[in-house]
């Protein structure tokens, strides 16, 4: 008998419909006709112990505890999935061979792994078990998986990323989670004060720029442009811009700005009615190839912009289109490339999204399936692809709103990998007017190509005629001049768009050198999977909070913030992290060189804490009420109803609201990633 065990029920299902028939369903199970059984995870299916599982002293929160490191790693299972647990333990006895059919991912990849490892299925099995990778859940698609069959072998560095990733942030979040409550405590503060690893950089992100738009002093500065004729007596045809020269830059900001008004005002002066000589002209013809399809981050900032949704909603909708509906493939993907095989299927395809509404019909009936964009490459393309529609239709009617715009977007952008790159010419004009250096520049649309599909924006600036053609050393004339005074802006606040993109792009906020080139090859804070959720998570603790579209923290939030050490709260050390990650998936580092430092490191950052002057806790505590306004308190450790305090010297109270709170300090160290 041959088992397949896939990471979710709904992915199970989709296997067992391309088995033979008829089928018999048992519980957990479905078993073919040819004798094939599939059954499934939910979720995980197990977690890792709870400090107390190591040393019952561990129930209490105390300062000579830490740092707490297992000696031996312990998974224990999930309570409310035991029973799916059992059903596996047998099916996992009776098989003679397994297939390993969890999601595409590191995560997924260890999800089926860490089960048959608790399991204790024999080596000789474990080592024949095969690999089936499933993106597309429609029945053609998993048809094909099946015959793809790859051995499992192959992705054991994969699971050892997500394992030492796990393990990892145990360390890091039970540690010092415990560690700064602990310290808390001594100032009076009476929540558990979760830290993670990758929540609270991205707190710090959030924290720092409203502060630096809070202290932001806004400066004036001063453009002068030049009035430019083609004669003395022919009228405008267009403004050329002052450059200063290096002599200006005592006079100048960081950015080139000018700050001195009477510099400007002295050049406006000079170039009023003087003649202006062309000292270059340059016109390039470029082209622009159309943007890859999505991984989900750039579906959720694409979404964010264009739609105003959170990254939470756009994971759960596409989630929905691909396992409800299969309308998409994997969308948890963080690759924006093609196997090329896929490109064989493209009618197919292009035929589903026709189905969907009369816009994309439109669309499919413009492009051109002969085109093979740079999408369809094979080297690029990890455990899973883009995200793209599959060659299912379904009419748009049968989804709902949210479902209907995020299916949108998705095929609009694999529609754009069938029409022709967007052609440009930039033209850039250098005068010289009085001494002084003046240029004008603008961009002419050839052919717009692929971005005929993207909605149409008036691009038009209200008095800006098109450049005229001009030549080396032709004369024209300078008219009256435009002394334009602007004033410095401050950096906007965090969007759902913008605080994903840092996040993806966050060698910008690193602040080591050699780090920050480094990060431009990874994926930045968190992964494709876990984003969304760890945003959410810090607005459930009311660190952050939204006002209108920005993101802002709470003061709550920047109180924790600013009670942490630097490092806690840079994105530095998590980003190098997941370098780390990515470099045991790929055989590049191994699991104990990545886990070792980690033990030296943590027992410096308790120190840290536990060496701190709990006096830098007190504002916090006076900010805990704000934490709680307009909802329940998640965290709290005073008296309710009468009862005994429920949290004392790291000690659980009695009674079901002590049990209650006990789980929510828990949760919140065990799930401080």
């Amino acid at each position: 008998m041959r088992l397949i065990i896939a990471e979710k029920p709904s992915l199970g299902r989709a296997i067992a419909a391309v088995l033979p028939k008829p089928h018999s369903n048992g519980e957990g199970y479905i078993r073919a006709a040819n004798g094939d059984v599939v059954s499934w995870c939910i979720g995980h299916l197990l977690e890792q112990a709870e400090p107390d599982a190591y040393d019952p002293a561990f129930k209490q929160w105390r300062a000579e505890h830490l740092p707490i490191i297992p000696p031996q790693w312990r998974l224990q299972p999930k309570s409310q999935t035991r029973k799916q647990l059992t059903v596996l333990r047998q099916l996992v006895k009776d098989a003679d061979s397994l297939v390993h059919a969890g999601d595409p991912d590191r995560e997924g990849q260890l999800l089926v792994d860490e089960v048959i490892e608790f399991l204790n299925v024999p080596v000789a099995k474990r080592q024949a078990m095969q690999r089936l990778l499933i993106s597309d859940l429609n029945p053609p698609a998993v048809n094909r998986a099946l015959q793809q069959l790859r051995p499992n072998q192959e992705f054991i560095p994969l699971s050892v990323s997500a394992l030492a990733r796990a393990r990892a942030d145990w360390l890091y979040g039970i540690n010092l989670t415990r560690a700064y409550t602990i310290k808390g405590r001594q100032g009076g503060v009476n929540s558990v004060l979760s830290v993670g690893r990758v929540q609270t950089p991205v707190l710090g992100l959030v924290v720092r720029r409203d502060e630096e738009i809070e202290h932001f002093i806004s400066k004036p500065f001063y453009e002068v442009q030049a009035a430019i004729h083609l004669t003395q007596e022919a009228p405008l045809s267009f403004y050329a811009t002052w450059q200063p020269s290096d002599a200006c830059a005592a006079h100048q900001d960081e950015d080139g700005r000018v700050l001195n008004p009477k510099l400007a005002a002295n050049v406006a002066a000079r170039i009023r009615q003087q003649p202006a000589r062309v000292e270059q002209v340059e016109r390039k013809e470029k082209k622009q190839a159309p943007p890859l399809p999505f991984n989900l981050s750039a579906l959720q900032i694409d979404a964010a912009k264009a739609l105003g949704m959170s990254a939470q909603q756009v994971l759960d909708g596409a989630q929905s289109l691909y396992e409800k509906h299969q309308l998409i493939t994997y969308p948890r993907s963080d690759c924006r490339y093609l196997p090329q095989e896929h490109f064989a299927q493209r009618q197919q395809v292009l035929t589903a999204v026709s189905a969907h509404s009369e816009a994309l019909a439109s669309a499919c009936a413009q492009a051109d399936s002969t085109i093979r964009s740079q999408a369809w490459n094979d080297a690029r393309v990890g455990a899973h692809h883009a995200i793209i529609p599959t060659a299912k239709a379904l009419p748009a009617g049968r989804l709902n709103s949210t479902e209907q715009q995020l299916y949108a977007l998705i095929a609009r952008q694999y529609l754009l990998q069938f029409f022709p790159h967007y052609e440009y010419a930039d033209t850039r004009i250098s005068l010289t007017i009085s001494a002084g250096t003046f240029t004008a520049s603008e961009r002419e649309t050839l052919k717009p190509g692929w971005k005929v599909l993207l909605p149409q924006r008036d691009s038009q600036t209200i008095g800006k005629a098109p450049l005229p053609p001009l030549k080396t050393g032709q004369m024209l004339w300078s008219g009256e001049p435009l002394l334009q005074e602007k004033n410095t802006q401050p950096p906007a606040h965090f969007t759902d768009a913008t605080l994903l993109a840092a996040m993806t792009g966050i060698g910008r906020f690193v602040q080591d050198k050699d780090l920050k080139s480094i990060l431009k090859e990874t994926d930045g804070l968190g992964t494709e999977a876990t984003r969304a959720g760890i945003i959410e998570l810090l607005f459930k603790r009311r660190f952050l909070q939204r006002e209108g579209k920005s993101i802002r923290a709470t003061a709550l939030g920047k109180a924790l913030i600013h009670a942490l050490p630097e490092t806690t709260t840079r994105p530095d050390m998590t980003a190098q992290w997941e370098k780390q990650l990515q470099d045991i998936a790929h055989k590049s580092l191994s699991y104990s060189a990545f886990m070792q430092p980690l033990t030296g490191q943590l027992q410096h950052l308790i120190q840290s804490a536990l060496s701190a002057d709990s006096a830098q806790f007190s504002g916090l505590a006076a900010r805990q009420g704000d934490s709680s306004r307009g909802g329940k308190r998640k965290y709290s450790a005073g008296k309710s109803s009468g009862r005994k305090k429920t949290v004392s010297n790291g000690r659980a109270g009695t009674g079901s609201a002590g049990r209650r709170r006990k789980a929510a300090a828990v949760t919140a160290a065990r799930d401080s990633y």
